[in-house]
């Protein structure tokens, strides 16, 4: 459908933006895209967006929160199912529509989608939805002050994008006593989910869960959010599947020892 036949169909060149940008958004009635034919014009100029202004994360401790969030998945994940890739981003910017304003989720997770080849180019530096053909599956948002409004305005935006799942961790009870909030995407508003389990609440279609897990990450204890297995075990970052591994090697070496027989180093 090119811009100049949407013209003739009664549509401007702006409309055609718009309507691109909500099919994107609805991933029921993207799939549809692939029935159009489509051509160079009819991809949304993005030269005015803003995909990067250099502000800072709020305080160490959500910095920290997103790495482990981000860093745990391509490390010990292999995505939903075979062959089903991943990408999870922190920090950038997640555009609906380029007559619309981004929202900057803490972390996000968008299932069956891959990085484009050149990340440099202006489309490809930030999460585009008509770009990615999808909204993400999961948009985790971690409060700092009781001003974010994660419980009000980003929860409506996000419902009205298409997201399935939207998490509120709150480490320091900003908003509530809760320290850990989902809500499932159902028709076109959310629903909070009640914890299947302590502290747990496992995602169903992305085959993830999440949990308040205490303990040190980099060496600085608190109460973290991770994601987790259907049992509730964390997934683990590599620094922690370097220790396992140590210890693993340190307890056969010593059950060698134990044979008389002395490990080669």
């Amino acid at each position: 459908m090119a811009v100049e036949a949407a013209v003739i169909n009664g549509f401007t060149p702006s409309e055609v933006e718009s309507i691109l940008g909500v099919l994107a958004a609805n991933r029921d009635i993207a799939g549809n895209l692939l029935n159009l034919a489509i051509t160079p014009d009819d991809i949304p100029t993005v030269a005015h967006l803003v995909t990067e202004d250099d502000t800072p994360v709020d305080n160490i401790y959500s910095e920290k929160q997103q790495r482990l969030l981000t860093e745990a998945l391509y490390t010990s994940w292999q995505g939903p199912g075979e062959g089903r890739p991943f990408v999870a981003f922190a920090n950038i910017g997640l555009y609906s529509s380029v007559h619309s304003q981004p929202q900057v989720p803490d972390v996000m997770l968008s299932l069956d989608v891959t990085l484009p080849d050149d990340i440099w180019e202006k489309r490809h530096r930030t999460y585009m939805i008509w770009e990615y053909a999808k909204p993400p599956e999961v948009v985790i948002e971690i409060v700092s002050n009781k001003i974010g409004a994660e419980d009000g305005a980003k929860l409506q935006r996000y419902a009205q994008i298409g997201v399935a799942y939207y998490v509120i961790h709150d480490p320091e009870h900003h908003l509530g006593e809760k320290t850990l909030r989902v809500y499932e995407l159902r028709h076109t508003t959310y629903r909070e989910m009640p914890n299947q389990a302590a502290d747990s609440i496992w995602l169903p279609g992305v085959e993830l869960g999440l949990t308040l897990w205490k303990g040190p990450f980099e060496d600085w204890p608190a109460t973290w959010l991770r994601w987790c297995d259907q049992s509730g075990k964390p997934l683990l970052t590599g620094r922690e599947v370097a220790v396992q591994e140590h210890q693993r090697a340190e307890r056969l070496a010593a059950q060698l020892r134990a044979l008389g027989i002395e490990p080669e180093v």
